[in-house]
């Protein structure tokens, strides 16, 4: 059965794999959470390059035949190096969404909300450059939210008002468009809707993450149809697994069972 590695540095790409077994419900999957280490988004490119490394070494040696990096921070900074270093790996990282948000944007003004790992990497700007020459594009660093979301707060009074400051400067601008440009954003993407407004979209780049995996790893095609036995989801954290479940569950609506490992001296066993 196909086997798919997904890692990130907390439950935010969580947002990828539920979308990933849902396009793909008969697909195995390990999934890893480098809570240890969150967040990545303000951390240099060469530490994060380093986590990359290791998670990869650790996943690869679990016999995955693709891994996804579920992670905006580390597919910026590490994404390159990890296909490199694995060639005979297939890697599916992600990359801000601003081509469609171009495409869909009437006012030819995007917001773009990431960290700040994403938008000093060479891939946003590149991005950028191919795609969105003639837009322009609000970026927007949201200190603070990956870690209400790693709590399991994604509609507080408190969160809501983050997301307003966040939203104002593209709103202003006259954005209709919204980029979640990290992979933990999907999970307030209702409340970043409703500050919004019905006349701006928001899009969460993980259906075409999904997507994208299938044309790399042409024998997920099998997958699609579930097997009459529950495919294996495997969960593991480098921080507590008991706060992984309980946040896991929130987000996700039903529960999970993680297990929990340490890095010592940058290396994973």
């Amino acid at each position: 059965m196909t086997r798919i590695g997904v890692f990130d540095s907390g439950v935010g790409g969580l947002s990828v794999w539920r979308e990933i077994v849902h396009q793909w419900p008969g697909v195995e999957t390990i999934y890893f959470a480098d809570q240890a280490h969150i967040p990545y988004g303000s951390r240099p490119a060469e530490e994060i390059r380093v986590f990359g490394r290791e998670i990869t070494r650790f996943l690869a040696a679990r016999d995955c035949d693709a891994i996804v990096v579920a992670c905006n921070a580390a597919s910026a900074a590490a994404l390159a190096v990890l296909r490199a270093e694995w060639p005979q790996l297939p890697f599916v990282g992600m990359e801000p969404a601003v081509k469609p948000a171009a495409e869909l944007s009437r006012t030819r003004v995007a917001g773009v909300l990431a960290t700040p790992a994403t938008f000093q990497g060479a891939l946003f700007a590149t991005t950028v450059e191919r795609f969105a020459a003639e837009v322009r594009i609000v970026q927007q660093v949201c200190p603070g939210l990956v870690e209400r979301i790693e709590a399991g707060d994604t509609n507080s009074a408190e969160t809501r008002a983050l997301l307003g400051d966040f939203l104002a400067p593209s709103l202003r601008a006259g954005a209709d468009t919204i980029v979640l440009a990290c992979t933990h954003y999907p999970f307030v993407r209702s409340a970043i809707e409703s500050l919004a407004g019905p006349g701006v979209t928001v899009i969460d780049p993980a259906p075409a993450i999904a997507r994208q995996l299938g044309r790399v790893l042409p024998a997920l095609g099998s997958s699609r149809i579930a097997p009459s036995t529950t495919p294996c989801r495997e969960f593991v954290t480098s921080g507590d697994a008991a706060e992984f479940e309980r946040v896991a569950a929130l987000l996700l609506g039903f529960r999970v069972a993680a297990s929990a490992v340490r890095w010592q001296a940058n290396q994973l066993p």
